[in-house]
């Protein structure tokens, strides 16, 4: 029987083709992102073969935007968000004056207007929230003092796109002959009267959160958490930050993105939030990717034979532009090199407002057509360019004043930590101090093993410094951090971190810098145990066997209970009784 499914061609092409030239990216050692990019070029109107819905495929996208920034607001508080108001607030309405400036310049430079020059600034102003994201969510950096400041950047910008979403329509006429002999009356009261009513509803729905939302919202997921439902838990997270991000923009004309910002962040001060964050995390994966592909569907590739002169010069704006404005705030603001940087670096980019603005300006009549293909142009250049750009961000941090490791909290101070090599020997070098790690921890000290953490969450961090264990600040991944380790001179490494493709990464640089090392870690499943031993562990843990076994155990102490039954091995070794001497 035939069928109509534009929609299920979407998501299957679109995903597959994403994860065919993401795996080939990640081969060829660059990032996935430009692999998902591609993808997007390969489906778009411009090329032969398969044309995606473009329309479907933002809508899409619009989802990805949802369910990402629905997960960084259950890693944020409102007291983080007014505690950085003193610099998020300025720093970013200056940094949107002076990119616009630079983008009217360019505009100048075409031959456009200066009413032109003003939508098109604006458009190219605004950095794209899920590359940011993503950059932050790879470094581990979401709960440090640069993951703050720059979700806290992005807030703000969302904020004043959607006030420059509602006053362009009210100033268009303005616009349209600014720079020209013809004079335009300004209406005031139109103008007055349309960003009142969206400062109102924006206020209203601040209000609502805060008052009804954080009442009913972690009620009802304690109440779907008490069913017992893993199936109606998930559900109803996904109709939370839906549902929210939907009311938002229909009722109170806030972005999605703002709206399940603020769900997310609701949501937060529930003993639930980090259940919220698992359950929701391969959904928000799998529609950012269509973002990347919804940009690349939009990118007309023949605009760099058509225009490259211009096209060069809308780059240098987004990249050089809006990155070095970003770079010289934070330093005005006295953060640290290493924090200007990165953020100089995550900013010099731009995204799905970007678009948003552009479409409107267009409808409106107050910029042409090819302006739109140039910001789509420098868009999708800007986000292939990002990773190298954290790259030279990193390579000039180093050449200036010495950092701490990526994933360290940072605050505005004169001088930062070095990450010192320890001088430790014949220690435990034992990654992650959450739960598993704490336990682990407890019993190498209680046996006089000298003992060496890995870690970059502040609150262990904290946690370590209280009680006298050495560590380093840092993400075990890094290279750095491992060197620091002394792990030729360990005589254990315990990989106690959750995650098993980081874990993963971990476990296959130690055992190639010292092959003799016995490396223990943790993992849920099977599958996982099976990728741990692949690069290289010697035993693996899996928490569900242990438990059977401790619970057969005190069954077995009981007469009239037969011998327990046989489980599968921890792992290939048996997991040893003692620390190796």
């Amino acid at each position: 029987m035939p069928h109509e499914s534009p929609l299920i061609s979407v998501i299957v092409i679109g995903l597959g083709l994403a994860f065919v030239l993401g795996t080939l990216a990640q081969r060829l050692r660059i990032s996935p992102l430009v692999g998902y990019l591609l993808a997007g070029v390969v489906v778009g109107p411009f090329t032969p073969g398969f044309v995606a819905d473009p329309r479907l495929i933002l809508q899409l996208a619009e989802i990805g935007v949802i369910l990402l920034m629905f997960g960084v607001g259950l890693h944020f508080s409102a007291k983080d968000l007014i505690a950085m108001r003193a610099i998020i607030l300025p720093a970013a309405i200056i940094q949107i004056s002076l990119s616009t400036l630079f983008g009217m310049g360019v505009a100048f430079l075409l031959g456009w207007s200066a009413g032109v020059g003003i939508v098109f600034g604006l458009s190219l102003s605004v950095a794209s929230t899920i590359v940011m994201l993503r950059a932050l969510q790879e470094r581990r950096m979401l709960e440090t003092d640069r993951g703050r400041l720059a979700i806290g950047w992005l807030v703000v910008q969302d904020i004043v796109t959607v006030l420059v979403l509602v006053l362009l329509p009210a100033l268009a006429g303005v616009l349209k002959d600014l720079g020209t002999d013809q004079v335009h009356a300004v209406n005031i009261d139109a103008i007055s009267r349309a960003l009142a009513i969206t400062l109102g509803k924006l206020t209203a729905f601040v209000i609502v959160m805060f008052f009804l939302g954080r009442r009913l919202i972690p009620r009802i997921l304690h109440y779907i958490a008490h069913t017992g439902s893993r199936e109606l838990f998930r559900l109803a997270v996904l109709t939370v930050a839906l549902g929210v991000a939907f009311a938002a923009a229909e009722l109170f004309g806030v972005s999605i993105a703002l709206g399940a910002f603020f769900a997310g962040m609701i949501l937060s001060e529930s003993p639930l939030s980090q259940r919220a964050a698992e359950e929701s995390l391969p959904f928000r994966d799998a529609f950012a990717v269509l973002f990347f592909v919804s940009v690349g569907v939009l990118f007309n590739p023949s605009v760099i034979l058509r225009e490259p002169v211009a096209l060069a010069l809308v780059v240098a704006v987004v990249i050089i532009g809006n990155g070095g404005a970003v770079y010289f705030i934070v330093r005005k603001f006295g953060y640290p090199l290493g924090t200007a940087l990165f953020l100089g670096a995550g900013f010099a980019q731009t995204g799905e407002f970007s678009f948003i603005l552009a479409n409107l300006g267009i409808g409106l009549g107050l910029m042409p057509e090819n302006a739109r293909d140039l910001i789509l142009g420098a868009s999708i250049i800007s986000i292939l360019a990002n990773p190298f750009m954290f790259a030279l961000a990193e390579r000039l941090r180093r050449r200036g004043e010495p950092q701490p490791a990526p994933g360290v909290e940072e605050a505005p101070v004169k001088q930062e930590p070095v990450l010192e090599p320890t001088g430790l020997s014949g220690h435990a070098v034992l990654v992650g101090y959450g739960r598993v790690g704490r336990l682990v921890g407890d019993g190498l000290r209680h046996d006089g093993v000298p003992l060496l953490v890995i870690e970059n969450a502040p609150e262990a961090i904290r946690l370590l410094r209280n009680q006298g264990v050495a560590f380093l600040e840092g993400n075990g991944a890094d290279k750095r951090v491992l060197q620091a380790a002394n792990l030729p001179a360990a005589r254990i490494l315990f990989v106690a971190i959750p995650e098993a493709f980081e874990a993963g990464q971990i476990v296959e640089q130690a055992r190639r810098a010292v092959p003799g090392l016995h490396i223990i870690a943790r993992a849920h499943i099977e599958a996982e145990a099976d990728h741990l031993r692949q690069f290289g562990a010697n035993t693996v843990i899996i928490g569900e066997h242990e438990i059977a076994r401790a619970m057969l155990a005190f069954a077995h102490q009981r007469p009239d209970m037969a011998a327990p039954a046989a489980l599968p091995p921890a792992s290939n070794d048996t997991a040893p009784n003692a620390v190796p001497g």
